[in-house]
């Protein structure tokens, strides 16, 4: 049996990268513990430890657009709200082991999944 170890998610507003162009699709893998690990020992991290979820979301978002590679610098330019996103992201995978959450309708009751990965419809 096997399971997902890579995600795809939209991020709501998207990097916009030197020449302008907005990168929004994306994929994060699962951490390993040398994900969780290694960042606590960059020096970085070590004089302020907000700084820790920019190393760990760029160590595990392994594509984002057209961009050739994701580093700590693409990650802190990203927009509060498309960080925060990835952090509860990251948080949904990890722990959860899923994109999916549970939704229900106020109108009629009807429960249904919602994947928070996809593409919500913004433009």
């Amino acid at each position: 049996m096997s399971f997902m170890t890579q995600f795809e998610f939209t991020l709501p507003r998207g990097f916009v990268d030197k020449d302008g162009v907005v990168h929004k699709k994306g994929v994060m893998r699962l951490a390993t513990a040398k994900d969780e690990i290694l960042p606590l020992q960059d020096y970085r991290v070590q004089n302020n430890r907000a700084y820790l979820v920019i190393i760990l979301l760029s160590r595990v978002i392994e594509q984002l657009g057209g961009l050739k590679s994701i580093n700590p610098s693409i990650v802190e330019s990203l927009f509060s709200v498309d960080l925060a996103y990835l952090q509860d992201f990251y948080r949904r995978v990890n722990e959860e082991g899923t994109a999916m959450i549970k939704a229900k309708c106020p109108e009629c009751g009807h429960s249904f999944e919602v994947d928070t990965g996809g593409d919500l419809g913004e433009s």
